[in-house]
């Protein structure tokens, strides 16, 4: 019999001529091993490509796909319905029992979970234990059994540490090569011509070239004040200069308004073309900052160059091509955000996992990196780390208040990188600090007591120009409404907060600007998501007390041109003591943390060795770098070989899973909620328009919602508000009045 992997049906309606199984393993095997030889590792995914679908070679597999497809057709074979013919079971426990342990192991993890995902070792019936012990191999043809047993390879790629995340991203790697692979090869056959529209993006040494053109044009203009734009010109003369250096890890160590943006990619392309790095990608705390950072980028190198890859991406601003790459990140330059990065590499789903390999031999650059979450911070600097050592990586750590991520001597329990490991990209940082000092920090007193609300307002409403930041959405409300009181016209004054759907706070933060640029009365009241890169200058900052890197962040957004510098001043940073506290955990350890060091006397807060110490004081009284025991749930067991993928990849969530989602009618929204309610179907670019009419609540505010008959299904599963009465156009969805859950002060 001649074995078949797959067969489609034309657009003619007659059936393609199948593809068989011997072409399939054999492409998927091409294709995998060229994925993974940026990591010496091309043998064993040849290996699994070979083996992943052997499964299929027995003949009541078959016999079903003859039957189901109308190729040799078959009556009772028809009826069989796929979930019944598992064949990864079968393939993973032929590659068991032919490689032996441990390699064989190691292996079926990849090969069992190629459609449903890395499986846990043990604890239930989708489990690699249950499944190889179910499964069976004496149908499949012995042909197919010889010629798989010489494949195995006998060298290991290095020499694997028992202990950490080791051997089970190097599993994961090779997984994402066998899904990209295999679902390569399957599209070659179904879909020639979508095969034949991926990639087709310029080099890295074209874009390179075409940044410098642009570089050239940029730094003729000397409008800025001259100390902002000769710090900024060093920095980026200094990107250059470390571009040279060995591949590794990088600090890039600039104040706010320093040009890293432009200047680490300087870094990222020269290192990348001289190392024969294969792509950027740019790393973003959050989505509302991402599409500044992309808009940068999109006028260097043009709209099609750059695949953006984030929830609110609208399918209108996308292409064909860029759609295809975001499925495995085939493009040189990347701009992405924590969550898709990180919940990546530790995903265990087929979709989420096919483009971790193409990671590998890249440069990775962490914007406003002090936000890698410290719940997560062991197994994330454990998995930096090992793509350092073993996947051909560089990363570059850029913000303005640079976390401590090296082991310390002082805190010899730290999980950190190596010290000495990271290098600095700045030669001069003191020096650079000096001359970008643009603000006066004004710090509450020992013993000061909170600032009221209505006595802040005050002070608020008579600036001409002012931000406010405060720790919490509630607090955010409070002094809004004060300020708004008080304030003689409405335009005057503007509200930011998660609780504003993205498309709003888009919008608000171009009319702020605006008024900014054109010097008109503007005061803005803001959680902290407008600290993490968002582009606006302000003369006055106030922020409520809070960790030093927020407080430093802040006063990022003041004074940020140097245009108060022309003028022999200075902006100015008030810290005060709210009548909130912090939100708490990790946040209001943070504000007690930046408290005790207020008492010692911060001054302005302008050295990195005030951050070293803040962030390592900070870490100590962290009850866990590891709170879900990701390192524990990856680390390799024996005699087993014992790893729980996908409950590992169930516990890392960056966002809270309890939250809500909710469609809020807000401009174009309400327009879009209409049709999705009316089509009753799921279409995919409908959805992803709708990303940015989205807000995020707890379970006690969207069943509050509910009671309140303010919420509809418009599709299974999915709620919209359903009165344009609860989503103001200035505070965005009013949920005052709703209990919250855990705490009533929620941050951003």
């Amino acid at each position: 019999m001649e074995y078949i992997a797959h067969t489609h049906r034309l657009e003619n309606g007659e059936w393609a001529e199948p593809q068989s199984l011997n072409a399939h393993l054999t492409g998927t095997a091409e294709f995998a091993s060229r994925f993974a030889a940026d990591f010496d590792s091309s043998e064993w995914a040849y290996t699994l490509g070979m083996a992943h679908d052997t499964g299929k070679a027995s003949i009541v597999w078959q016999k079903y796909l003859r039957g189901k497809s109308g190729f040799d057709y078959d009556e009772e074979a028809s009826s069989e319905t796929k979930s019944r013919k598992d064949h990864s079971s079968p393939s993973a426990k032929l590659a068991e029992d032919l490689f032996g342990m441990p390699w064989g192991r190691l292996l079926a993890y990849c090969i069992a979970g190629h459609h449903a995902g890395l499986p846990d070792w043990s604890g239930s019936q989708s489990a690699l234990e249950y499944r190889l012990q179910n499964a069976h191999t004496e149908d499949i043809t012995e042909d197919v059994k010889a010629a798989l047993k010489p494949l195995c390879p006998k060298a290991q790629p290095w020499t694997f540490s028992r202990y950490g995340l080791d051997v089970s991203l190097w599993i994961r790697m090779l997984f994402s090569c066998l899904v990209d692979a295999d679902r390569l090869d399957t599209e070659r056959y179904e879909d020639p011509d979508k095969h034949q529209k991926r990639g087709a993006y310029r080099s890295i040494a074209e874009l390179r070239e075409q940044f410098d053109q642009f570089m050239v044009e940029k730094t003729k203009d000397t409008g800025e004040d001259p100390c902002v734009y000769k710090a900024r010109q060093q920095v980026l003369a200094d990107c250059i200069a470390a571009a040279q250096c060995p591949p590794g890890l990088f600090s890039l160590t600039v104040p706010t308004g320093g040009g890293k943006t432009l200047s680490s990619m300087a870094f990222a392309l020269k290192h990348a073309e001289k190392y024969g790095k294969k792509r950027i990608i740019y790393v973003i705390p959050y989505t509302s900052i991402i599409e500044q950072n992309a808009d940068v980028f999109r006028n260097v190198f043009g709209k099609h160059e750059i695949l953006e890859h984030h929830a609110n991406l609208d399918d209108d601003e996308t292409t064909v091509r860029s759609r295809l790459a975001a499925e495995n990140w085939d493009a040189p330059l990347i701009v992405t955000t924590n969550v898709q990065f990180f919940e990546s590499l530790f995903a265990a789903k087929p979709s989420r996992c096919r483009k971790l390999h193409n990671i590998a031999n890249s440069v990775v650059i962490f914007d406003e990196a002090q936000l890698l979450p410290p719940d997560f911070l062991e197994s994330i600097l454990e998995t930096v780390r090992l793509l350092v050592n073993h996947y051909g990586v560089s990363f570059v750590m850029c913000t303005a208040t640079q976390p401590v991520f090296e082991k310390r001597a002082a805190f010899p329990k730290f999980p950190g990188l190596p010290e000495g490991s990271i290098k600095e990209i700045v030669q001069d940082v003191p020096s650079l600090y000096k001359n970008l000092q643009r603000v006066d920090y004004e710090f509450p007193d020992k013993d000061a007591p909170p600032l009221e609300w209505d006595a802040l307002a005050a002070e608020l409403a008579a600036s001409e120009q002012a931000l406010c930041v405060v720790s919490d959405r509630k607090s955010c409300r409070e002094l809004y409404a004060a300020v708004k009181k008080l304030a003689q016209d409405d335009a005057e004054t503007y509200h930011l907060s998660a609780l504003m759907c993205a498309q709003h706070r888009s919008e608000a933060i171009a009319a702020i600007k605006d008024r900014l640029k054109h010097g008109k009365r503007v005061r803005l009241i803001s959680t902290q998501l407008v600290e993490a890169g968002v582009d606006i200058d302000f003369p006055v900052v106030y922020r409520a007390m809070a960790g030093l890197d927020s407080i430093a962040q802040a006063a990022g957004r003041c004074n940020r041109e140097g245009k108060l510098n022309a003028q022999g001043k200075r902006g100015k940073v008030v810290v005060f003591n709210a009548p909130h506290k912090a939100p708490p955990g990790f946040l209001r350890k943070a504000a007690e943390t930046a408290q005790q060091f207020c008492r010692r006397g911060v001054g302005n807060l302008t050295e990195r060795r005030i951050f070293e110490d803040y962030f390592l004081e900070l870490y100590w009284k962290a009850n866990s770098l590891d709170k879900k025991e990701i390192m524990k749930l990856l680390k390799l067991e024996m005699p087993d070989f014992d790893i729980q993928f996908r409950s590992a990849a169930e516990a890392f969530k960056l966002i809270n899973d309890d939250m809500r989602t909710i469609l809020v009618p807000y401009a174009c929204g309400a327009g879009y909620i209409a049709l999705l309610e009316k089509s009753k179907v799921p279409e995919r670019a409908l959805l992803r328009k709708l990303q940015r009419y989205t807000v995020n609540v707890y379970p006690k505010q969207f069943t509050e919602l509910q009671r309140r008959g303010l919420l509809k299904e418009v599709l299974l599963g999915v709620y919209a508000l359903s009165s344009q009465l609860e989503y103001n156009t200035k505070l965005g969805l009013l949920i005052d009045e709703m209990p919250s859950d855990p705490v009533d002060f929620i941050p951003c």
